[in-house]
Protein backbone atom coordinates (compact mmCIF):
# COMPACT_ATOMS: atom_id res chain seq x y z
CA UNK A 1 0.00 0.00 0.00
CA UNK A 2 1.31 3.56 -0.99
CA UNK A 3 1.36 5.90 2.05
CA UNK A 4 1.48 9.49 2.37
CA UNK A 5 3.14 11.50 4.70
CA UNK A 6 2.84 15.14 4.67
CA UNK A 7 6.11 17.01 6.12
CA UNK A 8 5.27 19.24 8.71
CA UNK A 9 7.61 21.68 7.91
CA UNK A 10 5.47 23.46 5.57
CA UNK A 11 2.51 23.52 7.75
CA UNK A 12 1.32 26.65 9.39
CA UNK A 13 3.01 26.37 12.92
CA UNK A 14 1.26 29.11 14.53
CA UNK A 15 -2.31 26.75 13.67
CA UNK A 16 0.05 23.22 14.08
CA UNK A 17 -2.99 21.01 15.65
CA UNK A 18 -5.07 22.03 13.25
CA UNK A 19 -2.86 21.61 9.99
CA UNK A 20 -2.59 18.02 11.85
CA UNK A 21 -5.99 17.18 12.46
CA UNK A 22 -6.72 18.74 8.71
CA UNK A 23 -4.08 16.28 6.87
CA UNK A 24 -5.55 13.17 9.02
CA UNK A 25 -8.75 13.86 8.68
CA UNK A 26 -8.16 13.84 4.36
CA UNK A 27 -5.95 10.71 4.24
CA UNK A 28 -2.74 11.37 5.48
CA UNK A 29 -1.00 7.98 6.70
CA UNK A 30 1.76 9.17 8.39
CA UNK A 31 3.17 12.87 9.39
CA UNK A 32 6.41 13.38 8.69
CA UNK A 33 8.36 15.60 10.92
CA UNK A 34 11.83 17.10 10.04
CA UNK A 35 14.37 17.63 12.89
CA UNK A 36 17.09 20.47 11.50
CA UNK A 37 20.12 21.44 13.66
CA UNK A 38 21.88 23.92 11.25
CA UNK A 39 24.72 22.02 11.16
CA UNK A 40 24.37 18.89 9.64
CA UNK A 41 22.21 21.19 6.91
CA UNK A 42 21.98 24.76 6.56
CA UNK A 43 18.81 25.40 8.58
CA UNK A 44 17.01 25.36 11.83
CA UNK A 45 13.60 23.40 12.66
CA UNK A 46 11.83 22.11 15.35
CA UNK A 47 13.34 19.68 18.36
CA UNK A 48 11.96 17.33 21.51
CA UNK A 49 9.30 19.78 22.97
CA UNK A 50 7.65 20.32 19.54
CA UNK A 51 7.76 16.47 18.51
CA UNK A 52 6.46 15.63 22.32
CA UNK A 53 3.34 18.52 21.49
CA UNK A 54 2.85 16.82 17.92
CA UNK A 55 2.50 13.23 19.72
CA UNK A 56 0.05 14.20 21.58
CA UNK A 57 -2.69 15.43 19.02
CA UNK A 58 -1.64 13.13 16.25
CA UNK A 59 -3.58 10.30 15.56
CA UNK A 60 -1.49 8.58 12.74
CA UNK A 61 2.72 7.66 12.98
CA UNK A 62 5.05 10.34 13.84
CA UNK A 63 7.92 9.86 11.26
CA UNK A 64 10.72 11.85 12.63
CA UNK A 65 13.69 12.20 10.06
CA UNK A 66 16.36 13.69 11.93
CA UNK A 67 19.23 16.26 9.76
CA UNK A 68 21.24 16.39 12.75
CA UNK A 69 25.23 15.43 13.70
CA UNK A 70 25.47 12.62 15.77
CA UNK A 71 22.09 11.88 16.29
CA UNK A 72 23.19 9.29 18.51
CA UNK A 73 23.17 11.50 21.42
CA UNK A 74 19.19 12.48 21.18
CA UNK A 75 18.02 9.19 19.92
CA UNK A 76 16.17 8.66 23.59
CA UNK A 77 15.06 12.01 23.88
CA UNK A 78 13.19 11.65 20.48
CA UNK A 79 11.65 7.63 21.36
CA UNK A 80 11.02 9.06 24.66
CA UNK A 81 8.56 12.28 22.88
CA UNK A 82 7.02 9.97 20.32
CA UNK A 83 8.68 9.06 17.48
CA UNK A 84 7.09 6.07 15.58
CA UNK A 85 10.24 5.54 12.80
CA UNK A 86 13.26 7.44 13.85
CA UNK A 87 15.37 8.22 10.53
CA UNK A 88 18.97 9.29 10.80
CA UNK A 89 21.36 10.03 8.03
CA UNK A 90 24.13 7.70 7.36
CA UNK A 91 26.32 10.94 6.69
CA UNK A 92 25.64 12.22 10.13
CA UNK A 93 27.72 9.38 12.20
CA UNK A 94 30.67 7.33 11.60
CA UNK A 95 28.35 4.75 14.39
CA UNK A 96 25.53 4.13 11.56
CA UNK A 97 25.13 0.21 12.96
CA UNK A 98 25.29 1.50 16.42
CA UNK A 99 22.75 4.11 16.09
CA UNK A 100 20.19 1.59 14.45
CA UNK A 101 20.84 -0.82 17.20
CA UNK A 102 19.51 1.72 19.93
CA UNK A 103 16.88 2.83 18.55
CA UNK A 104 15.43 -0.61 17.35
CA UNK A 105 16.40 -1.32 21.26
CA UNK A 106 13.42 1.13 21.91
CA UNK A 107 10.44 -0.57 20.30
CA UNK A 108 11.46 1.88 17.33
CA UNK A 109 11.33 1.57 13.65
CA UNK A 110 14.76 2.35 12.41
CA UNK A 111 15.58 4.32 9.37
CA UNK A 112 18.11 4.97 7.12
CA UNK A 113 18.50 8.21 5.02
CA UNK A 114 20.44 8.85 1.87
CA UNK A 115 21.29 12.09 0.94
CA UNK A 116 21.38 12.14 -3.26
CA UNK A 117 25.36 11.79 -3.32
CA UNK A 118 25.47 8.85 -1.50
CA UNK A 119 25.35 5.78 -2.97
CA UNK A 120 23.09 2.53 -2.19
CA UNK A 121 26.32 0.21 -0.73
CA UNK A 122 26.34 2.22 2.26
CA UNK A 123 23.01 0.43 3.36
CA UNK A 124 24.11 -3.42 2.34
CA UNK A 125 26.24 -3.35 5.54
CA UNK A 126 23.09 -2.60 7.89
CA UNK A 127 19.74 -3.42 5.75
CA UNK A 128 19.56 -6.29 8.69
CA UNK A 129 18.94 -3.17 10.90
CA UNK A 130 16.96 -1.35 9.03
CA UNK A 131 13.03 -0.89 9.15
CA UNK A 132 13.13 1.41 6.24
CA UNK A 133 14.87 3.65 3.50
CA UNK A 134 14.72 7.27 3.40
CA UNK A 135 15.39 8.58 -0.38
CA UNK A 136 16.43 12.37 -0.13
CA UNK A 137 15.18 13.53 -3.73
CA UNK A 138 16.64 16.68 -2.86
CA UNK A 139 19.51 18.18 -1.24
CA UNK A 140 18.53 18.43 2.77
CA UNK A 141 17.67 21.52 4.63
CA UNK A 142 14.93 23.56 2.89
CA UNK A 143 11.73 22.49 1.43
CA UNK A 144 9.94 23.77 -1.74
CA UNK A 145 13.15 22.31 -4.11
CA UNK A 146 12.58 20.70 -7.22
CA UNK A 147 12.57 16.68 -7.24
CA UNK A 148 16.13 15.87 -8.73
CA UNK A 149 15.14 13.31 -11.71
CA UNK A 150 17.98 10.39 -11.16
CA UNK A 151 15.77 9.73 -7.85
CA UNK A 152 13.87 7.59 -10.32
CA UNK A 153 16.86 5.45 -11.05
CA UNK A 154 18.01 5.44 -7.41
CA UNK A 155 14.56 3.92 -6.64
CA UNK A 156 14.65 1.18 -8.95
CA UNK A 157 18.10 0.09 -7.80
CA UNK A 158 16.70 0.34 -4.36
CA UNK A 159 13.89 -1.98 -4.76
CA UNK A 160 16.60 -4.36 -7.10
CA UNK A 161 18.89 -4.42 -4.07
CA UNK A 162 16.49 -5.11 -1.24
CA UNK A 163 14.58 -7.62 -3.50
CA UNK A 164 17.82 -9.61 -3.52
CA UNK A 165 18.65 -9.55 -0.62
CA UNK A 166 15.38 -10.68 0.80
CA UNK A 167 14.12 -7.47 2.69
CA UNK A 168 11.46 -6.18 -0.03
CA UNK A 169 8.45 -7.12 2.01
CA UNK A 170 9.99 -5.82 5.45
CA UNK A 171 11.75 -2.36 4.46
CA UNK A 172 9.95 0.86 3.69
CA UNK A 173 11.36 2.95 0.94
CA UNK A 174 10.44 6.41 1.60
CA UNK A 175 11.14 9.28 -0.71
CA UNK A 176 11.70 13.05 0.49
CA UNK A 177 11.65 16.20 -1.49
CA UNK A 178 9.56 17.85 -4.53
CA UNK A 179 7.27 15.48 -4.48
CA UNK A 180 4.14 16.81 -5.53
CA UNK A 181 0.43 15.78 -7.52
CA UNK A 182 2.39 15.87 -10.57
CA UNK A 183 5.17 13.53 -9.96
CA UNK A 184 3.68 11.38 -7.16
CA UNK A 185 2.79 8.67 -9.71
CA UNK A 186 6.03 8.36 -10.80
CA UNK A 187 8.02 7.87 -7.82
CA UNK A 188 5.96 5.67 -6.37
CA UNK A 189 6.22 3.12 -9.71
CA UNK A 190 9.74 3.63 -9.55
CA UNK A 191 9.31 1.69 -6.14
CA UNK A 192 8.76 4.55 -3.23
CA UNK A 193 6.42 3.41 -0.22
CA UNK A 194 5.76 6.23 1.54
CA UNK A 195 5.41 9.71 -0.18
CA UNK A 196 6.72 12.30 1.88
CA UNK A 197 5.04 15.88 0.48
CA UNK A 198 5.48 19.56 2.21
CA UNK A 199 4.83 22.24 -0.43
CA UNK A 200 3.19 20.05 -2.52
CA UNK A 201 0.38 19.63 -0.09
CA UNK A 202 0.34 22.58 2.40
CA UNK A 203 0.66 25.62 -0.41
CA UNK A 204 -2.08 23.98 -2.63
CA UNK A 205 -4.80 26.12 -2.59
CA UNK A 206 -7.25 23.13 -0.93
CA UNK A 207 -4.45 20.68 0.83
CA UNK A 208 -6.96 18.43 2.09
CA UNK A 209 -8.78 17.75 -1.36
CA UNK A 210 -4.80 17.75 -2.34
CA UNK A 211 -4.19 14.32 -0.38
CA UNK A 212 -7.47 13.21 -1.71
CA UNK A 213 -6.49 13.82 -5.16
CA UNK A 214 -2.96 12.01 -4.46
CA UNK A 215 -4.57 9.07 -2.73
CA UNK A 216 -6.59 8.55 -5.82
CA UNK A 217 -3.61 8.50 -8.21
CA UNK A 218 -1.59 5.96 -6.11
CA UNK A 219 -4.62 4.07 -5.78
CA UNK A 220 -4.91 4.01 -9.38
CA UNK A 221 -1.46 2.79 -9.56
CA UNK A 222 -1.64 0.34 -7.15
CA UNK A 223 -4.97 -1.21 -8.75
CA UNK A 224 -3.03 -1.09 -12.89
CA UNK A 225 0.11 -3.12 -11.01
CA UNK A 226 -2.25 -5.55 -9.20
CA UNK A 227 -3.53 -6.38 -12.83
CA UNK A 228 -0.64 -6.21 -14.69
Amino acid sequence: MYQIAPSLLSADFVNLERDIRMVEQAGAHMLHIDVMDGRFVPNITIGVPVVQAIKRVATTPCDVHLMIVEPEKFIDAFCDAGADILTIHAEATPHVHRALQAIRARGVRAGLALNPHTPLSVLEEVIEDVDLVLIMSVNPGFGGQAFIPNTLDKLRRLRRLLEARGHAERILVEVDGGVKYDNIDAVAAAGAQVLVSGSGIFKADDPAAMIGAMNEKLQGLAAREAAA
